[in-house]
This record gives structure tokens, sequence and C-alpha cells, in this order.
């Protein structure tokens, strides 16, 4: 075992198997071994390390043609994590193995609406991600039924939430519309799809859908089908988080099968400007 080296937890959580504090379970549990010790908690590991999982190998050759993070156009209604009601799969179901086994959603967008939606396998990388979405900015198109007064949309311009909380709201404004529904454009700061969908039903608007269609320098465009998902490349994982692009390990992505007891549309609204897993 070597002095320097990665974290055993992190090591853990970035191959995809479990979260750090999972990890951190297991090994205290006694159910990894390092080079065929009981691990210790903390301990660090290096690429010629032998690490074992209830006694099966766990395998970091090829972790560095892993992609850190992923972005995905993601169809309202459409389960993210889990099967949905119809026993479909979810988007992450359908990633290809190699990505990994376990993915966390950055600031995911509520079950009912959709559009761009990060995950990544990596544990360390998604928590980085997840504190830069909250100074992030974001694109959002929201459908509602009728046409908001403009002292309503003047409202919705404060940011203000049922919390008390203010959101910081860059813009909104009408981005068009058929018979009685009507999309706004809304840019904001570190806003949650949630968020957005209460600053327009506080005003008494009924609202039928909320996409997500730009979060920091990333934006869904034609090239990308709803239900579909692609790779960050370093450069657009950089752009939202300096040095997160290099979060790719030097060994390892075909990670062990994780033990039984281990716990075509646009992503943009018609008419309303252009603007997502195993």
């Amino acid at each position: 075992m070597t002095e320097q080296g990665e974290r055993l937890q992190k090591l853990l959580a970035s191959l995809g198997l479990a979260s750090r504090r999972e990890a951190e379970t297991w090994i205290r549990a006694g159910r990894v071994t390092l080079n065929g010790a009981v691990a210790t908690l903390g301990a660090r590991v290096g690429a010629r390390d032998e690490v074992r999982l209830d006694g099966r190998p766990i395998r970091r050759h090829a972790a560095a043609s892993r992609a850190a993070a992923f972005l995905a156009n993601r169809s309202p209604g459409e389960s993210l994590q889990h099967p949905g009601e119809s026993g479909h799969e979810s988007l992450i179901a359908r990633m290809p193995a190699r990505s990994g086994r376990r993915f966390v959603a950055v600031s995911p967008m509520p079950r009912i609406d959709g559009g761009l939606e990060i995950f990544s396998p990596d544990g360390e990388v998604a928590a980085r991600l997840q504190r830069a979405a909250r100074q992030v900015e974001a694109e959002f198109r929201v459908r509602v039924h009728g046409e908001l007064p403009p002292g309503r949309l003047a409202n919705v311009l404060t940011g203000q939430l049922d919390s008390g909380e203010r959101l910081a709201v860059l813009r909104c404004e009408a981005a068009g519309g058929e018979g009685s529904n009507r999309w706004y454009a809304i840019v904001t700061r570190g806003a949650s799809g949630k968020a957005v969908r209460q600053l327009f039903e506080r005003q008494g608007a009924t609202v039928s859908r909320v996409l997500r269609i730009r979060f920091g320098a990333l934006t869904l465009d034609r090239t990308l089908p709803r239900g579909r998902s692609r790779a960050l490349t370093d450069a657009e994982l950089a752009a939202l988080l300096p040095g997160a692009g290099c979060a790719t390990r030097d060994a390892g992505a075909a990670a062990p099968e994780r033990p039984r007891s281990a716990p075509s549309s646009r992503g943009r609204p018609a008419r309303a400007g252009r603007r997502t897993q195993r």
C-alpha cells in the first residue's frame, strides 16, 4: 500500500459503486480488503494496490476512458433514476454499462418537468457540480395557461418564494405560444426547476410545463433528442467547474457488479425558441 494515491472511500465512490458515505460504511464493516488485508477508513490506494469488495476484485484499469459527467435531454414525466409506472427503463438505466452503475443527478428537474439534466458516476465530481449549481446561470421555458398581466410578470422578476427567500431573476419575458398556452423565458442564477415553477404559481398562473434549456455554458440543441444523453467533454466540464475535466481516474472503470447484499422531440418547446442510464 502506498503513502500516496487516492483515499479508498473516494475511489469506491468515483467508480460509481456507492456514495462516499456508503463506501465508508462498507469499509467499517470489514467488507473491503486492500492487498489481502482488511482495509481501514482513510487508507490510500495506488495504481498497483489490489482492492476487493466482498472478495471480488475491483478492476480499475479502464477508468480513464469513462466520462466524468453526462448531459441528457429528459422528456417531461420520464424518470431519471428509477423505472416509470409503465415499467419503462429510466434514462440512466439506458446508459452503457461501461459508464458506471451508479449516477448522481445535479440539481435535477422535478419529475413532471424536464429538459437539460446533468449527472455523474463520480460522487466527488457530482458534489462539486452541485455546489457550483447554486451560482450558475440557468435558462428555463415555462408554459402557463393564459397570459400573465404586466404586474404579475413584474412580481416574477422579484424572485420572491413562499419561504421568503429571493431568487436572482436576471430576465423574464414572453416567448410565444398558441391557443390558451403561453411560454415564458426566464433566466436565473442558482435556481432549481422547482423554484422556477413556484415563482409562477404564486402569481396565480397554472403551470403545465417547465423545461431547463441552459445550464451555465451548456445548452440543449437539436442534435440531442429527448430521452438521449451524451458525455460532457473535458472543456465543457471545465467551463462549469475548473479542474473537474481532469477528474477521470488514472485507473479504472470496469468496476465489479455491485454485491446484492449492498445496500424524439426537440429539447425546446414549439414556438418558444430553441433551446436528460445503467
